[in-house]
């Protein structure tokens, strides 16, 4: 089936009001019918989880349909789905948690290309315990980050690599099923972020072979939370912090305080949209999603093509994202204008592009950006020719 960029469209009542939104890494547009699932959460009977009263039958079938739609959307057992406030503090969470087990000699592997979120909460639990931190490097004449740099600080001390599942700022997706086997090779434990990548491609953690796999839903037309996901069986050897009434049970367990249902149905109903965007011939809801998934892509790397073309096309511009395999985003600036100026410029033109290091500090730096950053425009399941027209038109204005 084709993707239908207008019928996607029609959902979103955001896209009426004529700004064109290239800032989908940061967060992406929402469905109406995202927003009307959380409505109808929110104001029928709910109250806490359990199976007797209809209000707490409504709050168990939401948990539990939160947890099959990350399992559905990301291939892994919804037994090991765990809610989290956002993608920075689910990680620091489990990097915690896993600490308790490292120690000096140990070594725990972050890497260059990552949004800070899957680098610093890594660091700063390694330093508490006394192990060390090793650092796999992208190269920055061809925006990669390849297995072999991370083999290069891999060791029979390391216990954990955490690596990004696709750059946030120059959209460089590295070879996860690859490094997953190194790094199984090794003994060690294998956490990847998926933010920015699950929004552009099908995902299956398990054909990744990641120990531990999440995301942001607000980055996939979602609400402001996100979800990691693991084996049941992996969760239950970690002894996480918790209040002592709390339960024991996984994955409940390292979930804290009353969860917000309402929340949870948005990020059903993100899901099943997600699903319908172009199932093709799918039956179940996962076979759905691969279709989607896999039609948007094609879609989206379509649009980059031309988005790049145009963009490389202006006067005195740089670009940083060179790899062959990536997400549709460009990261880039011009000569002798100053990005967040062209950023406040292009508002002033209802064109959404901001600039900014994205919290990928460390790509920044590499850069020679330093902390400043430059430009991002990335394309979401809305995006058409006409914004990026309307983008590359803007840009010319200015820089003219």
């Amino acid at each position: 089936m084709t993707y239908d960029v207008n019928k996607i469209r029609a959902h979103f009542p955001a896209l009426n009001t004529g700004l064109a939104y290239f800032d989908g890494p940061g967060g992406s547009q929402v469905p109406d019918v995202v927003g009307a699932a959380i409505a109808a959460s929110i104001t029928k009977p709910i109250s806490n989880r359990n199976v007797n009263t209809e209000s707490e039958k409504n709050a168990e079938e939401i948990v539990l349909g939160f947890r099959r739609a990350v399992g559905d959307l990301i291939d892994v057992d919804p037994l090991g789905v765990v809610y989290g406030r956002s993608w920075t503090q689910l990680s620091y969470d489990f990097s915690r948690t896993l600490a308790k087990s490292w120690g000096p000699g140990d070594e725990i592997v972050v890497s260059r290309l990552d949004h800070d979120s899957n680098i610093r909460p890594w660091i700063q639990a390694a330093e508490a315990v006394g192990a060390a931190v090793r650092w796999a490097e992208f190269d920055t004449a061809t925006s990669e980050l390849t297995v072999d740099a991370v083999k290069a600080v891999l060791s029979a001390r390391t216990k954990l690599v955490a690596v990004t599942g696709a750059g946030n700022t120059i959209g460089t997706r590295p070879d996860l099923k690859a490094i997953g086997k190194a790094v199984h090779e090794v003994g060690a434990l294998f956490y990847v972020d998926g933010v920015h990548l699950t929004p552009h491609a099908a995902i299956s953690a398990k054909e990744i072979g990641a120990d531990f796999f999440g995301f942001s839903f607000y980055k996939l037309m979602g609400p402001h939370c996100a979800a990691l996901a693991a084996s049941p069986a992996l969760l239950e050897t970690l002894n996480n912090d918790k209040l002592l009434p709390a339960t024991n049970v996984v994955p409940e367990r390292f979930e804290f305080g009353t969860l917000p249902y309402e929340l949870m149905a948005g990020c059903i109903a993100a899901v099943d949209f997600i699903s319908e965007m172009a199932p093709g011939n799918g039956v179940t809801r996962r076979e759905k999603i691969v279709n989607s998934m896999n039609a948007l892509e094609k879609y989206e790397d379509e649009l980059l093509e031309y988005l790049e073309s145009q963009v490389k096309a202006l006067p005195g511009v740089t670009l940083y994202g060179y790899a062959k395999h990536r997400t549709p985003t460009i990261y880039f600036s011009f000569a002798n204008h100053n990005s967040v100026d062209i950023y406040k410029a292009m508002a002033i033109k209802k064109v959404t592009l901001p600039a900014s290091n994205f919290y990928a500090l460390e790509v920044s730096r590499k850069l020679g950006l330093g902390d400043t950053g430059a430009l991002r425009a990335g394309l979401a399941p809305y995006s058409t020719k006409e914004d990026v027209d309307r983008l590359i038109t803007g840009l010319k204005e200015l820089i003219s």
